[in-house]
């Protein structure tokens, strides 16, 4: 009787937790993927986990301690999972280390610092100049970027915008590539032709978390003083919540406003309604834009970096006057922090069926183009290059 070794290559994918967050939903798709193909096991920093792991996934944790841990906590974090990391990764005879985020991205090039046996590849998910959470993790990234980033075998991103201020901004000289997040295409969708059957009024979802960044004000205050009876639910939890709740009761459109918090099943509420938009200052790509273009939704996003424009006019520069929107191939498009313009997208969207229905097809088909089996090909193929 003849033996059939695994010879499949050993593969990590490190990450900071498997919490609910955009990268972590990347990586849950991605593991669906990479088992055909490599013995892989997912590192987390933290035991938090929040999505689903396959079957066939060895998992690891270095620490049981809480990812909700000070800046500088974290940071000396890295000193000792880099000694238990580097026995993993010997121990475990792993070919290739694949990091997400910075915390991550640091530790995997200190690993290529002193162990050149190892294929580190990292990736970047936000837009790194506008993504840190205060003036001294600002600092901090400028200085160890270019030390440690650079170490490393190669970088991917989900935006060309990111590598392009990686490159220019944190000095980052290894080879980038862009590959954007996958998605698993929706069993139901919305029926554009259908769309507009027993239409009163616009109905608008949007989903996130409720922080700064995401800018949920922005629609809020688009909704006052409009003769329009839209209805608007925001989707997810956050530090915003009481400043928000009191922010509709003061401009009393508790009518027209929906807090819905947090919920697992996000496509049964964007499979009813007619529009969703994306608000926020800054993005990596946009996981809720995507999906929501899945279902089949209208869309109206502003034009921040980085993703939307990719998205939604693939990639070409458009100029958008202020109080105004911005028809793009696959949706709308409006500035940053500018209600007046999204009022106008809005009052586009509910005052026009066919754009509504057109717009839709191109959800629909823009979204297929981005489907986990797509992606994880081109991600595949970079791994192995």
């Amino acid at each position: 009787m003849s033996i059939v070794k695994n010879t499949k290559p050993n593969i990590s994918i490190l990450s900071i937790t498997l919490g609910s967050g955009g990268a972590e939903k990347v990586i849950s798709l991605f593991l669906k993927k990479l088992k055909e193909d490599y013995n892989v096991t997912l590192v987390l920093f933290y035991n938090h986990i929040h999505f689903t792991i396959p079957e066939g996934i060895n998992v690891v944790c270095l620490s049981n301690e809480s990812p909700a841990r000070p800046f500088y906590s974290k940071f000396l974090d890295l000193v000792r999972f880099k000694k238990k990391y580097s026995a993993f990764l010997k121990k475990e005879n792993i070919n290739i280390s694949v990091s997400f985020l910075a915390f991550p991205n640091l530790l995997n090039g200190m690993i290529a610092s002193t162990n050149k046996h190892i294929k580190t590849i990292i990736s970047e998910r936000g837009f790194p100049s506008d993504n840190t959470s205060s003036k001294l993790s600002l600092y901090i990234s400028k200085i160890f970027y270019p030390i440690f980033y650079n170490k490393c075998s190669k970088l991917f991103s989900n935006s060309v915008y990111i590598n392009q201020d990686l490159k220019d901004n944190f000095g980052v000289k290894i080879p980038m590539d862009v590959i954007y997040n996958p998605i698993e295409l929706p069993q139901e969708t919305i029926n554009p032709e259908t769309l507009n059957q027993n239409f009163k009024s616009l109905k608008i979802i949007t989903a996130g978390t409720l922080n700064k960044r995401k800018n949920h004000i922005m629609i809020i205050r688009a909704l006052q003083n409009t003769a329009n009876q839209y209805n608007l639910t925001i989707l997810g939890g956050g530090p915003l919540e009481t400043y928000l709740t009191k922010e509709i009761a003061d401009l009393n459109l508790e009518h027209k406003i929906t807090l819905g918090g947090k919920v697992k099943n996000v496509n049964d509420y964007l499979l009813a309604n007619h529009c969703f938009v994306l608000s926020s200052f800054t993005e990596g790509f946009p996981n809720a834009l995507i999906e929501a273009m899945a279902i089949g939704l209208p869309c109206i996003s502003t034009n921040c970096l980085s993703g939307p424009l990719e998205l939604l006019n693939e990639n070409k520069a458009i100029n958008i006057k202020t109080g105004a929107f911005y028809k793009g191939k696959y949706g709308l498009l409006i500035n940053n922090d500018d209600h007046k313009g999204l009022k106008e997208a809005l009052a586009y969207f509910n005052d026009n069926p066919q754009e509504r229905e057109n717009y839709s097809k191109l959800s629909l088909q823009r979204a297929k183009e981005y489907k986990l089996e797509s992606i994880y090909s081109t991600f595949n193929k970079f791994l192995k290059n």
